[in-house]
């Protein structure tokens, strides 16, 4: 219950009083636990307006950081689309894409983090339509057109 009041609190005051107005990633980041895509020791900051270490040297992006660049994306890209995510990372953006409906295919460099976001979003019944460890660098091609 504690996370549920945090999350509401982050998306009230990080996001919506900003200038984050979709409905869609709002109720999207409401719903999505963030705590779940951070190490243990970071549950409790894990709705902080900040970045935070997920190992690896890698971040998870802060929240308000998410809803822009997702805000962004639905401007852009029509609802339902493929969407190609280079650095899956945590997953945490992932399971919003996926949430809000996108075909989203993810390439992740790290092994690490690809297994250790597959097992989040698997437990959260949020899959993209594929998970791929490699070089974003290179795309994939397989999978396109993006």
């Amino acid at each position: 219950m504690r996370e549920e009041v945090a999350r509401h609190k982050m998306v009230l005051e990080q996001i919506a009083q900003r200038d984050i107005t979709d409905d869609r990633v709002l109720k999207a980041m409401q719903k999505i636990p963030r705590h779940f895509f951070v190490p243990d020791e970071m549950k409790k900051m894990a709705h902080d307006d900040n970045p935070l270490p997920i190992g690896h040297e890698q971040t998870i992006s802060q929240p308000y950081m998410v809803a822009a660049m997702t805000t962004l994306l639905t401007r852009l890209i029509p609802d339902g689309s493929k969407v190609l995510e280079i650095g899956s990372g945590s997953g945490y953006q992932t399971a919003i894409l996926v949430d809000m409906g996108y075909e989203v295919h993810s390439i992740e460099l790290l092994p690490e983090l690809l297994e250790q976001s597959k097992k989040v979003l698997q437990g959260l019944d949020l899959m993209p339509a594929s998970m791929t460890c490699g070089d974003g660098h290179l795309g994939l091609l397989e999978r396109g057109p993006f």
